[in-house]
């Protein structure tokens, strides 16, 4: 049960030992966060408020809930015995939510005009409330998902803006990375840029063209994939290239962090996506199958699984365990360029050059529906955090919001 991440759903229940040492050690409140599940503790030390996350990735409808409780409690002194029941009734809520069927079907809500030369990513903050985009007139802009409304111009790099995130969960950093091979850190409030991220040398820095990034659910590190077939990890704070992952034949063309921040995947040009660790920066896996190069990978939010799309016009589902193929995703009539999951991690997104963007059942492979309607190739999708918006970017220079 590693910690990180943030609240997202709250349900606030304080609970208290009866004893007078359990009182001023007991949690102030509990906090529900339902993707990936866990139970964030809030309480006071030294008389400043703290919180402290107790993740369980491995939840799942069937779990013994008492037993889990039981566990949790032997690792974590703040959950006292009088909090026991509460827990329990927390975590069976969690356990009721991942049990949940749905059949969310996605209309179009608003298209959207971004730039004057083409898109080339999208990516909402956590709650959905914003998204950006990225282009080739070398900027990023900051827009409102409601309104339409364009909040900022981030301007800076002297190429195509490719690859594009904000530090979610907390939404108030923006990384933009670009063919002039430099990554930048912006406020996601002011527009302002904190620091470019830049190799001193041509051992530890990229002689290529950036085209992934992504930062880890604690926001201080940030990996860059580049052209150059190398994956760079770099502290946030100080800009400084912490490991660089060597062992893709191919140019790098996707890099994501799992939850716990402890596993790095990696998609490429040579076909195939490579697992790693994240903290020595030591190769775990490499997961083959496609026929053609791999466009994308992502975990799910628990980091239990991976998918892949590959210019092949197929996606893959992994197990991040046994690191063996467990779905294929079939019918896309062109190259697959983005894939996700939803956060409950039942549902994958896929983006393609047919023009269309396909909604799947994770565990079958199944397509359950298709978002018809842009004009040209479909390069770039993502889901908010509640998974009841997707957005869609494409050649035809819009973006299409989905609800």
């Amino acid at each position: 049960m590693a910690a990180g991440g943030a609240c997202a759903h709250a349900s606030f229940g304080r609970c208290r030992g009866n004893e007078p040492q359990a009182a001023e050690m007991g949690p102030k409140r509990l906090l529900l966060r339902y993707f990936p599940p866990g139970i964030i503790l809030e309480y006071v030390e030294g008389g400043e408020l703290k919180t402290r996350s107790i993740d369980l990735l491995d939840l799942s409808p069937h779990s013994d809930v008492v037993a889990l409780v039981e566990e949790i409690q032997k690792e974590e002194p703040l959950i006292t015995a009088s909090c026991k029941e509460h827990v329990i009734r927390l975590v069976q809520r969690l356990q009721e939510k991942l049990g949940e069927q749905e059949d969310h079907k996605f209309y179009l809500f608003k298209v959207l005009r971004a730039h004057i030369l083409p898109l080339t990513n999208v990516a909402f903050n956590k709650s959905g409330s914003r998204f950006i985009t990225g282009s080739y007139d070398r900027t990023c802009k900051v827009w409102d998902t409601a309104s339409g409304e364009e909040l900022h111009t981030l301007e800076g790099h002297k190429n195509v803006v490719y690859a594009i995130a904000f530090n979610n969960p907390y939404g108030d950093k923006i990384a933009t990375g670009s063919f002039d091979k430099t990554c930048k850190l912006w406020s996601a409030e002011t527009g302002k840029c904190y620091h470019t991220f830049r190799g001193h040398t041509a051992e530890i820095g990229h002689s290529a063209e950036i085209v992934a990034l992504s930062f880890n659910t604690t926001g201080d590190r940030i990996i860059t994939g580049s052209f150059d077939c190398t994956v760079g990890v770099w502290d946030v704070v100080t800009g400084r290239m912490l490991h660089i992952l060597i062992g893709h034949r191919g140019e790098i063309s996707s890099a994501q962090f799992n939850w716990d921040c402890s596993l790095i995947v990696t998609g490429s040009m040579d076909k195939t996506c490579m697992l790693w660790n994240a903290m020595t920066g030591a190769h775990i896996a490499t997961l083959t199958g496609h026929s053609d190069e791999v466009m994308d990978v992502c975990f799910d939010y628990a980091g239990q699984r991976i998918a892949t799309a590959s210019a092949d016009g197929s996606g893959r589902v992994y197990s991040a365990e046994t690191k063996k193929c467990i779905a294929k995703l079939e019918g896309h009539g062109g190259e697959i360029s983005k894939i996700c999951f939803n956060p409950k991690g039942n549902r994958i997104l896929t983006a393609s050059s047919d023009k269309t963007a396909r909604l799947w059942d994770a565990a079958t492979g199944h397509c359950l529906q298709i978002l018809e309607g842009h004009t040209d190739e479909i390069f770039s999708c993502a889901f908010n955090y509640k998974g009841n918006i997707i957005i869609t970017g494409s050649k035809d220079n819009t973006c299409r919001v989905w609800h």
